[in-house]
């Protein structure tokens, strides 16, 4: 078993977390999907992948990220028929960089809200034209901590009623046997708040396969 140091989170008091003597998920190459409301940890969780180097930064695919990057950080379309076409934009560049990664035999990580079906059919599509396995990670936290970590993050393209309806989407459409049914190889839930668990210890629950092995 490896040794945990000293100063590590996987440290309590001085004692071992359970969790520190689990052995870490592996992920396959493939299409990772995630899962979950808006302001349910997602974001924090890929962060933290990058910066414990478990995974480049080249390999999350973000919508959030690529809406900053075509429209800046404070545009907001002007109308319905606008704001339409800037999504058909963003999502057409996220699913780019996707088939680019997929092509070139490389895992890629789609980090946007994917709660709704129609979301991740999209998604599963273009997995299966490269072959490539898809993982789901799930962030599910309960309303009451979901709705305290939107109110921490002071977000204002939202509101907690559009909080609560995502979730409630959530539980409706991506339970595991529909994600399974729809063609997920393998389903993970993310542990966050309500197990006391911080992004960087749930980041350190997973591992990683990042490229295909050459002649395959």
């Amino acid at each position: 078993m490896a040794l945990v140091p000293e100063n590590s989170p996987d440290r309590a008091g001085g004692h071992l977390r359970p969790h520190a003597l689990t052995p870490p998920i592996r992920i396959p190459v493939g299409l990772v999907v995630l899962v979950g409301p808006p302001a349910s940890g997602k974001t924090s969780f890929v962060r933290a992948l990058v910066e414990r180097r478990q995974v480049d930064a080249e390999a999350v695919v973000s919508s959030d990220e690529i809406r900053t990057e075509l429209l800046g950080a404070s545009a907001e379309p002007a109308d319905s028929d606008a704001a339409d076409a800037a999504d058909a934009r963003i999502f057409e560049e996220r699913d780019r960089r996707i088939v680019a990664r997929l092509a070139a035999g490389l895992s890629v990580i789609a980090e946007s809200t994917n709660v709704a079906a129609r979301a991740r059919e999209r998604l599963i599509a273009l997995a299966r034209r490269f072959g490539a396995p898809v993982t789901v990670l799930r962030f599910a936290p309960d309303v009451a901590d979901l709705l305290q970590q939107y109110t921490e993050r002071g977000r204002t393209d939202l509101t907690e009623v559009d909080v609560r309806a995502y979730a409630a989407v959530m539980s409706r459409d991506a339970g595991a046997d529909r994600l399974r049914a729809e063609g997920a190889a393998a389903i993970h839930d993310v542990p966050g708040r309500r197990q006391s668990v911080t992004p960087a210890e749930a980041a350190a629950r997973f591992t990683f396969a990042l490229c295909r092995p050459a002649g395959r």
